[in-house]
């Protein structure tokens, strides 16, 4: 574990899982392996029966918040979560941690990006790693809802950039709203994300298989003629790869020069030092979309209130545990629950100490 002072003190006494060794499945401890098989294998939960609400947002668009609160405390505390690329609240990895979260009665409420989650577009504008305002009008929102309760917030692969530059560039607002955060399998580095995304085969045919992912969105979202902006159509159908789709639509629809100018903003491994909420990471070494290299493992240890855990094996979004991992609870929702478990237990400790520091 990477931490310093207080934050990593306050690890060690409230998350004991840390004092353990993450062993990986032993008969699918490859990364890729790791990877396809916990989705295969957490796609047999059950649909999750989430609360709709529906955000009206200030531009006219609109996002579905999905709440978990069966069996909870009214004042339990809340967790959001922000899915990955094209993920949803229906997403096996989501619903591994909203129902892991359900069992320990915290809230769990998950954000669909603009167009995702059966919703439909009412502006031409959708979501990308690097747009956080759309997150910022969903946490005032859950707070208003719930003055006086413990907000944190939880951002998985893409879903944690998203949050990560949220907690960096509304340092002020983050700190008044959110008592912690987590993100999982972060590709911290876009740049290095899409090189090793592109080495060839089994990282390519990852690679492929997201960009098939991008148009089951487009085909989704065309029907509502509100998907337009300074891109074609024939442009986009002919990308084979996540790169090559992001130059052509994303950094377009978004306003940046070229694709580079969209993963730089994207990026969050040279913005630890603006994050001022404590943050705990899980990164597997052996993650695919984003080698060991990559992690910003000095920045960590010089902040007081990141800290990232780093496991050998795991994959992305993996992290399988037990011979027969259906029927062992995952390393990652293990590590979800007693992290916000102790921060809402004990955190508030740990709040008033490193905000003297501030």
């Amino acid at each position: 574990m990477l931490a310093n002072g207080k934050f990593k003190n306050f690890l060690a006494l409230h998350v004991p899982i840390l004092q353990e060794k993450y062993w990986p499945t032993l008969w699918c401890f490859e990364s890729r392996l790791q990877t396809a098989l916990a989705s295969l294998l957490r796609s047999i939960y059950p649909n999750v029966k989430y609360s709709r609400e529906i955000l009206e947002l200030n531009d006219g668009g609109q996002v579905a918040l999905d709440w978990l609160e069966d069996g909870c405390p009214a004042n339990a505390p809340i967790v959001i979560i922000l899915p990955g690329l094209t993920g949803d609240s229906q997403s096996q990895y989501v619903r591994c941690l909203s129902l892991s979260a359900n069992r320990m009665k915290l809230r769990t409420v998950v954000f669909n990006y603009r167009g995702l989650g059966g919703m439909s577009l009412k502006t031409p504008r959708t979501y990308n790693a690097a747009n956080f305002e759309d997150l910022s009008e969903v946490v005032r929102h859950v707070k208003s809802l719930h003055p006086g309760i413990p907000v944190a917030a939880t951002g998985i692969s893409m879903g944690g950039l998203v949050l990560g530059n949220y907690l960096a560039s509304q340092k002020m607002a983050a700190q008044k709203t959110l008592v912690a955060a987590m993100v999982i399998s972060t590709p911290w580095n876009a740049f290095k994300a899409m090189d090793s995304l592109e080495k060839p085969v089994l990282n390519l045919l990852l690679n492929r298989y997201l960009t098939s992912g991008f148009f089951s969105f487009i085909n989704r979202v065309k029907s509502s003629n509100m998907l337009q902006g300074p891109w074609t159509m024939e442009d986009l159908l002919k990308c084979k790869t996540v790169r090559e789709f992001d130059s052509s639509y994303t950094a377009k629809q978004f306003g940046y020069k070229d694709v580079n100018d969209y993963y730089a903003d994207a990026s969050i491994h040279e913005k630890l030092h603006k994050i001022e909420v404590p943050i705990l990471c899980l990164s597997a070494r052996d993650d695919p979309f984003q080698p060991y290299e990559a992690i910003p493992v000095e920045e960590a240890c010089k902040s007081k209130y990141v800290a990232i855990v780093i496991t050998q094996y795991g994959g992305h979004i993996g992290f399988l545990e037990g011979i027969l991992p259906v029927l062992h609870e995952e390393y990652m929702c293990r590590l979800f629950t007693q992290y916000f478990e102790g921060i809402f237990t004990s955190g508030s400790e740990l709040l008033a100490e490193i905000s003297k520091d501030r």
